[in-house]
């Protein structure tokens, strides 16, 4: 009933901003049909839009609430394929939602708190300076000085976003079952994967856990400043960071004003990402615009500043050694190695033919290779990708949507700082340098001081597991229990000379461990 009721309301907002004439308007432009064009005219039958196609398009987002303001900030930094009066629009979603009443905000602080604002803060601004879908951050001084930043939970969020989710569930459960293609992309997968996402930026106490994190990995590096948390003043609806100052990554003209170093930027830009990806496994999922400054001042001066910590993605060291070297198969143009890993990894059935794979690959690859960023559309290699693979039934894979979305916003952020900007060149060496830091003795010893502490643990208990084993050895038993015995006998002889089979290799890898320190 609640998801009929939801979805009721979908049609609604629909309706009353013409989303319904826009879909099918652009529908007829490309299929000249006379039964769409009679369909449209009836449809505008006592309806009258003033208001331009993309203030209605973001109009009608900002009242669908944050599931779907989120889908439109993520198609914001899409301008290659978004007409631009739409993409301006969007754009607005970023940090321009509509504020809720500073009351509420101030009344949410005091609570989560336990004190008044005068007894927390020497200045509170009552007008919010950014508005997000989720939340909305005012800024204030502590007594004693400090300037910093406070972000306030919207109200009721947690109710909207179940309804939205329990539809989009239902639409995943009709899609699996109508559609090849609906099954290929495990949309069921997807939405929990998203519903883990946004329950998580529900939690502010998490954000700043995860702030904490990123702050922690990239301590001591001028590349991306993370504000400080003040965590006397972190609640689950409210939490309390350092100020910083910068410009909004998109104000061009400021950037420019300030004369900050755009080229060095977008290359800077490549650098954070990889570095998040492949050396921490551990990176900001919400990079579209509103979320990145520049500094402009300080030390960090021209350089990025991160906000908005809510969405983070993590990867295994399987994820991250298989897309290293999808990543590096792609730059050296060795399409036979990208079919094999997509074959070894499981995302490509065993059955498919490797070269049929590397052929369909080569094709949408190729033509995209040793040419600027401006002319390369990642949303178009994508959808080429989604096209030639459905004949080889290749899987999403659900945990990497994240990363998926992150791309799509570096993409969009590098085409405004650098259209120019040669994405593979200046991805290619980072990679090389890391997948070389990943085996060879360096990589093994790194690895054997890592597991050393495991081992301490386990190999003063072999003695005693052989002991244990010999003495049963000479036991009498009969019947079933005999039989019991000596099939865990078997196993715990087969682990020990596992174990001593390990200790020597532990004392070989320490011994060249020694030799290449």
């Amino acid at each position: 009933m609640t998801s009929l009721l939801r979805l009721l309301t979908i049609l609604r907002v629909v309706w009353r901003f013409g989303l319904d004439q826009l879909a099918i308007d652009g529908a007829r432009r490309s299929l000249d049909s006379r039964l769409l064009s009679t369909g449209l005219r009836l449809l505008r039958l006592g309806r009258r839009f003033d208001a331009p196609r993309g203030q209605r398009i973001r109009e009608a987002l900002e009242s669908l609430g944050p599931i779907f303001v989120k889908f439109g900030q993520v198609l914001s930094t899409r301008r290659d394929l978004l007409p631009e009066d739409i993409a301006d629009e969007l754009a607005l979603l970023q940090d321009q939602v509509p504020a809720f009443d500073s009351a509420i905000a101030i009344a949410t602080i005091e609570r989560s708190l336990g004190n008044s604002i005068r007894g927390i803060f020497e200045h509170f601004e009552s007008t919010p300076v950014a508005s997000a879908s989720i939340a909305q951050v005012h800024f204030a001084r502590l007594i004693g000085g400090r300037e910093v930043a406070v972000k306030v939970l919207r109200p009721g969020m947690l109710q909207i976003i179940d309804k939205d989710l329990a539809l989009l569930r239902r639409f995943a459960q009709v899609v699996e079952r109508v559609s090849s293609d609906g099954r290929r992309l495990k949309p069921r997968e997807v939405v929990d994967e998203f519903d883990n996402y946004l329950h998580d930026e529900l939690d502010l106490v998490r954000e700043a856990a995860n702030a904490a994190q990123l702050r922690r990995n990239f301590q001591g590096s001028p590349l991306l400043l993370i504000p400080e948390m003040v965590w006397d003043l972190c609640r689950s609806d409210v939490i309390v960071m350092e100020r910083v100052y910068g410009i909004p990554i998109n104000r061009m003209a400021r950037l420019h004003e300030a004369k900050i170093d755009l080229k060095q930027l977008s290359r800077e830009g490549v650098e954070i990402f990889f570095t998040q990806v492949f050396r921490d496994g551990y990176f900001h999922a919400d990079m579209h615009p509103g979320n990145i400054l520049v500094a402009d001042r300080g030390p960090h001066f021209g350089h990025y500043i991160a906000l908005d910590f809510g969405i983070v993605g993590t990867l295994s060291e399987f994820d991250k050694n298989y897309l290293a070297q999808n990543f590096l198969a792609f730059f050296r143009r060795d399409y036979r190695r990208v079919a094999e890993l997509h074959i070894e990894s499981g995302w490509a059935p065993a059955s498919t033919r490797a070269d049929s794979l590397e052929a369909a690959v080569r094709g949408v690859c190729e033509p995209f290779f040793d040419r600027p960023l401006k002319e390369i559309s990642l949303g178009q290699v994508l959808l080429r990708l989604f096209q030639a693979s459905r004949r080889f039934n290749v899987e999403i894979q659900p945990q990497l949507v994240l990363l998926q979305k992150t791309l799509l916003n570096i993409e969009g952020l590098g085409r405004q700082l650098d259209p120019d900007l040669d994405l593979w060149v200046t991805a290619k060496p980072f990679l090389e340098n890391w997948m070389q830091e990943q085996v060879g003795p360096k990589a093994l010893a790194r690895n054997l001081r890592r597991e050393s502490e495991r081992w301490a643990v386990l190999l003063p208990q072999l003695p005693r597991l052989a002991h244990a084993a010999l003495k049963r050895a000479g036991q009498p038993h009969s019947g079933e229990a005999q039989t019991e015995q000596l099939e865990a006998l078997v196993r715990e002889t087969r682990l020990t000379r596992r174990w001593l089979q390990a200790l020597t290799i532990l004392a070989l890898g320490l011994l060249l461990a020694l030799l290449v320190s």
